[in-house]
């Protein structure tokens, strides 16, 4: 196996994003009651970012950066990341967040990723409108995953796929390896493996000789 794909909030960083934007507007709880039932597989994702999204808008860029000041790697991740790279692993990051902001936290922390599909926050001028765009709205993640597979000349069945919630689940049964990170209880039953830190799944890439 020398392709692992990595969900983003919940998985290699330990903050949910929206939440993050949401508290600089006085909206996170109702953001992150609206991430719990989306990862709990209650309500469609798609509406669930949508959702999530509309709270924001009016907020200026400065506030957004703020809040990608603000989202922090998973301890571990960082090095785990970097080591897959010196292996000539293949990593990417397939996340319903926003690519801006991934880009920002991975660029802080030193910690290039091969391939990141991801979605957009919509800006008229300096602030949010309330929309989002891109791939993985209405896309899923087992159709990035091809893509991205296709694409470095990998076989969707030699990759691994890492995440914790419900929009995770289409990469999780389609992967080589489903790995649960803390995933949540729907996810859990999809895993072939499930870990607690960036130590256990390392431990988890050796066993399988992807390190």
């Amino acid at each position: 196996m020398n392709l692992v794909a990595f969900d983003f909030d919940g998985t290699l960083s330990n903050s949910e994003m929206t939440v993050l934007l949401g508290e600089q507007c006085g909206v996170a709880d109702e953001m992150a009651a609206i991430t719990e039932r989306a990862m709990n597989d209650e309500i469609e994702y798609a509406e669930s970012l949508r959702e999530r999204v509309a709270l924001l808008e009016g907020l200026p860029v400065e506030a957004v950066e703020a809040a990608f000041d603000a989202v922090e790697l998973n301890p571990g991740a960082a090095d785990l990341v970097n080591v897959l790279n010196d292996a000539g692993v293949v990593t990417a990051v397939l996340t319903g967040g926003f690519g801006r902001g991934v880009e920002h936290v991975l660029a802080r922390n030193e910690t290039p990723v091969d391939t990141i599909v991801a979605n957009q926050l919509e800006f008229d001028g300096e602030r949010l409108t309330g929309e989002v765009s891109g791939p993985l709205v209405e896309g899923t993640k087992d159709d990035a995953l091809r893509t991205v597979a296709g694409n470095a000349g990998v076989e969707v069945e030699d990759t691994v796929a890492v995440g914790d919630g419900a929009n995770d689940l289409p990469m999780l049964r389609v992967a080589g390896l489903a790995v649960g990170y803390n995933p949540k209880p729907a996810v859990e039953p999809h895993c072939d493996v499930v870990v607690e830190s960036m130590a256990e799944l390392r431990d988890v890439l050796e066993a399988r000789d992807v390190l």
